[in-house]
């Protein structure tokens, strides 16, 4: 199993990074509140890594700190809950966001995320109240994550097509994805921080 990468960032596309340890590029899927704390591209980075073997792919996802996985493996433990619908849960809220709405049994708030219906959002309240007893606040940052000073601009139109692409690759529909979009991306804004709009709106 690989459970930890090191090595240099080499490209990013949301949600997607490859990233080169020792000559040997890896393919990492990581949710996007991980996504907006990595630095530029060509300095290094570690990821600590959930390794998925299916009959038709092998999946690699990726996450800032040892606490955000063990979220996500608890969160695919659960009934009707695969890798990639927990990388969309992590990317439409913070961990702490998640934790608070599983233990106040906020099912409205959890059904905006796509692919979450009501039963699913149900079965999630239930079983990982629980699960989650042993996590706190302190676990996770808790502010909202931020998009670091030093990202690279990109101009206003590869930016909202690569927000585009992030948002649907992470389950919403593209007339939704698109609408949102218009409302909130705006000239010299870069793709992560209008991806940290868009969700943040549809929430």
């Amino acid at each position: 199993m690989i459970g930890r990468l090191q090595g240099q960032l080499v490209a990013k596309q949301p949600p997607e990074l490859l990233i080169d340890v020792n000559g040997v590029g890896y393919e990492v899927q990581v949710p996007m509140t991980c996504y907006y704390e990595l630095p530029d591209v060509g300095k290094q980075v570690t990821l600590w890594t959930h390794f998925v073997v299916r009959e038709d792919a092998q999946l690699l996802f990726g996450f800032n700190t040892a606490d955000e996985r063990a979220l996500f493996r608890l969160l695919i433990k659960a009934q009707g809950i695969g890798p990639k619908l927990a990388l969309t849960i992590l990317s439409s809220m913070s961990a702490n966001q998640f934790i608070l709405s599983v233990q106040q049994s906020d099912v409205s708030t959890l059904v905006k995320i796509p692919g979450v219906g009501k039963k699913t959002a149900e079965r999630l309240v239930v079983e990982m109240r629980d699960r989650l007893k042993n996590f706190t606040g302190a676990d996770f940052d808790t502010g909202v994550p931020g998009v670091k000073p030093e990202l690279i601009q990109t101009t206003a139109s590869n930016a909202k097509d690569e927000a585009l692409s992030a948002l649907l690759a992470l389950g919403y529909k593209a007339n939704q994805a698109e609408t949102v979009l218009r409302k909130v991306a705006s000239d010299n804004m870069a793709a992560e921080d209008i991806i940290r709009q868009a969700l943040k709106a549809m929430a």
